[in-house]
């Protein structure tokens, strides 16, 4: 799973660093419109290091209590989308004010709505963390994945790990 749906394509603005925009890419997720013009608060959740550009993406959004962070069903937000064949993949997640948060990302690369062995998935932050660790329910330390969002759309990177 980690290692060390409805998709609204918007002919929006893609930021690739905090703050900065590039016309020309669409933002994934129902709530699209949400990044689109800064309509916070909201997350614009780039992924990078897809393995291979098919299946699906589910994205995960996590707040509160950094203890249940990444439990099951303790979740706030999930979309789901279908890999785009060729181009960035970025996905916007809404948050329901501005806070701390945490963002998984699960590639089931085969589009058989489980997991496997072959799918790939990242978290907020990137860190450094195994399928072993992952099989034993260990969790990364919440000061390595929580980020904060303001008012405002807050781009986050997730690469991605077979």
């Amino acid at each position: 799973f980690f290692k060390g749906a409805v998709a609204v394509s918007v002919a929006a603005l893609l930021a690739f660093a905090p703050g900065t925009i590039q016309a020309n890419a669409a933002v994934l997720g129902p709530q699209a419109d949400k990044c689109a013009d800064d309509h916070g608060p909201a997350v614009l959740v780039e992924i990078a290091g897809l393995k291979k550009r098919s299946g699906s993406l589910r994205i995960q959004s996590y707040g509160g209590d950094p203890s249940r962070f990444f439990e099951k069903g303790a979740w706030l937000e999930r979309i789901d989308v279908p890999v785009p064949a060729a181009g960035s993949v970025s996905v916007c997640v809404p948050v329901p004010k501005p806070g701390t948060y945490a963002i998984s990302v699960r590639h089931d690369m085969n589009g058989n709505g489980k997991s496997d062995m072959s799918d790939g998935g990242g978290m907020s932050g990137n860190p450094e963390i195994s399928l072993f660790d992952l099989m034993f329910k260990k969790k990364p330390p919440a000061r390595e994945v929580v980020f904060t969002v303001g008012d405002h759309v807050r781009t986050i990177t997730v690469t991605m790990n077979a």
